[in-house]
């Protein structure tokens, strides 16, 4: 099985370094820019399964880095930054970043943000059975099954489960889920979307108070824990 090959950008060389060691000692490869210009080069000529973003870099903005990469690079990108505002974390996951991770950043945690990011870049159509846990979604069919019980849903909330299920392991923010489930009038209307979703903890939770499957993401959106 060939190693998953990772870009880091980032100007801090104690970043980098610390990125290296902790990727190696788990199996990736490492590909290292200090410049937002040396890594576009870098991420174009030799196209990671991955790249990690700082928003911070010298030369250009991260969010406009982001937005070029987007233009022509598909495979997942995480954005690994101090700026833990929530405008600036939904901006970057709208503009197509898989992840936001603030720093300081816990090793073990930024690892599994990675396996999850990477097992959702499968290549070609996505797999219409989906199991998490005892949680069996059937894109084909259009069935959901808890602890292989089939769990009744309207065509609303298996219409915004689906796309979690489509991107599980990602962030979704508020404006994508709203977007892609009720259409580009409703961006602004979240008590439709707490609503649906608090339906669906119901629906699909042990304790709908604490999720296990359908976390939020504090001020940004939500996310279907992809279990290992």
């Amino acid at each position: 099985m060939n190693k998953a090959a990772i870009l880091i950008i980032d100007d801090e060389a104690q970043i980098r370094k610390l990125l290296e060691i902790t990727l190696q000692s788990n199996d990736y490869t490492v590909t290292q820019a200090a410049t937002a210009a040396e890594g576009l080069v870098m991420a174009a000529s030799h196209p990671p399964d991955m790249v990690i973003l700082d928003l911070g870099l010298p030369d250009k903005n991260g969010h406009d880095v982001l937005k070029e990469m987007r233009e022509w690079y598909t495979n997942p990108i995480i954005i690994l930054s101090v700026q833990s505002e929530e405008d600036n974390i939904i901006k970057a996951l709208d503009n197509g970043a898989n992840d936001y991770l603030v720093k300081p950043f816990r090793t073990g945690e930024l690892l599994a943000r990675i396996r999850s990011a990477l097992r959702s870049n499968v290549p070609g159509d996505i797999d219409p059975l989906i199991t998490i846990g005892d949680l069996h979604i059937d894109l084909a069919l259009r069935t959901v099954k808890m602890n292989g019980d089939l769990v009744k849903l309207t065509t609303t909330e298996y219409a915004l489960l689906a796309q979690f299920a489509k991107n599980a392991g990602r962030v979704l923010t508020h404006h994508y889920l709203l977007r892609e489930v009720w259409g580009p009038g409703y961006i602004d209307q979240s008590q439709y979307l707490r609503v649906f979703i608090a339906q669906l903890r119901k629906k699909l939770e042990k304790d709908p108070n604490r999720p296990e499957y359908l976390v939020t993401e504090s001020g940004v959106g939500y996310r279907l824990v992809s279990k290992e």
